[in-house]
């Protein structure tokens, strides 16, 4: 086969221009990978990775999540669609990277798991700030990030704000939907508690789908995001139990079980309560 030809239209002298590694700061984002392990295991590297690229799609999560709190807060919801597809997409690419980390077997982790110390995926700032829009508020997981004033400042502010749930719930109540003033007045720091007034409301929605076309959709899109928050909680549990078994983890939790508890929760209880009702 004859070697393809560059066209000429193709820029080949980027002396001083703006390039590809420029633009994406690739200089600084693959110098990021440090291995602690001496002599360096070669199955560090796949652990730092991973666990740095799901760091970025936080980034994306919480960028996109805080447009759609922002769009909620202007009274519209059409702009959402696209933003929780994406969200729900992010989620579908997280969950299947567990499979990458599955490659790595339990000897092989045994090699460099003393370098992590006291480390944990829990300790995240932005898996924390997910969890915070989306409702699930822990004052305890605040707390344990007062050692970074920066980090726990940003944590801060998520927390003491309404998530995208309750402007959700507040839009529908300015639309004249009966949610009941104890839920729009709830102290918004707490865990969001599920309320039969809220399921009568969505009932009333889900009944009448044309009449409330954006409500609906918005609906389905926030289900889109819980059951693929629930999948990615499972992936993970079954990687770590497949990985280390029962051994606590790392940053002193019980592993598997403490993961197992997360599994069940759910950030729009209403939601699927209401799917009974119907």
């Amino acid at each position: 086969m004859e070697p393809r030809a560059l066209e000429s239209s193709i820029h080949t002298d980027l002396a001083g221009k703006m390039t590809y590694g420029r633009y994406l700061g690739l200089d600084r984002l693959l110098s990021a990978q440090q291995p602690l392990s001496s002599p360096a295991h070669h199955d560090e590297m796949l652990f730092i990775i991973q666990h740095q690229t799901t760091e970025l799609w936080f980034k994306l999560m919480i960028h996109e999540l805080s447009a759609a709190v922002e769009a909620v807060r202007r009274d519209q919801l059409e702009p959402c669609f696209k933003v929780l597809a994406r969200v729900k997409q992010i989620q579908g690419v997280l969950a299947l990277q567990w499979g990458v980390l599955t490659t790595l077997t339990p000897s092989e982790y045994m090699e460099f798991r003393g370098v992590l110390g006291p480390s944990s995926g829990f300790q995240s700032v932005q898996y924390r700030m997910v969890e915070f829009m989306l409702g699930n508020k822990d004052l305890a997981m605040l707390d344990m990030h007062r050692h970074d004033p920066e980090a726990f400042a940003r944590l801060e502010q998520v927390f003491l704000a309404p998530g995208l749930y309750d402007e959700f719930l507040r839009l529908l109540a300015r639309r004249g939907h009966d949610i009941p003033r104890e839920v729009l007045h709830r102290d918004v720091t707490q865990p969001y508690a599920p309320h039969p007034g809220v399921v009568a409301a969505f009932k009333h929605i889900y009944q009448q789908p044309k009449a409330h076309w954006d409500a609906y959709e918005m609906a389905e899109k926030l289900v889109d995001v819980d059951e693929q928050f629930g999948i990615w909680r499972f992936r993970h549990v079954k990687v770590v139990e497949r990985i280390i078994g029962y051994k606590r983890g790392t940053g002193g939790s019980s592993g598997v079980p403490f993961l197992r508890k997360l599994i069940e929760h759910v950030f729009f209880p209403e939601l699927w309560q209401v799917r009974t009702e119907l």
